[in-house]
């Protein structure tokens, strides 16, 4: 069961975050990794929290 986890700066819309998700699902399948087999954690990072810029 893989799990991705995406650290990015805050700010992305809900729209924008699924088509990430969907993108990195697609990117899984084509090695053969079922969707229900997939876990995507997103964390949203406010930039004030991020030290290198």
């Amino acid at each position: 069961m893989p799990v991705v986890i995406v650290e990015m700066w805050e700010g992305r819309t809900e729209e924008q975050k699924e088509k990430l998700i969907k993108g990195i699902t697609r990117a899984f399948e084509e090695i053969g990794v079922k969707p229900e087999w997939l876990n995507i954690i997103i964390h949203d990072v406010p930039k004030s929290n991020w030290g290198v810029r």
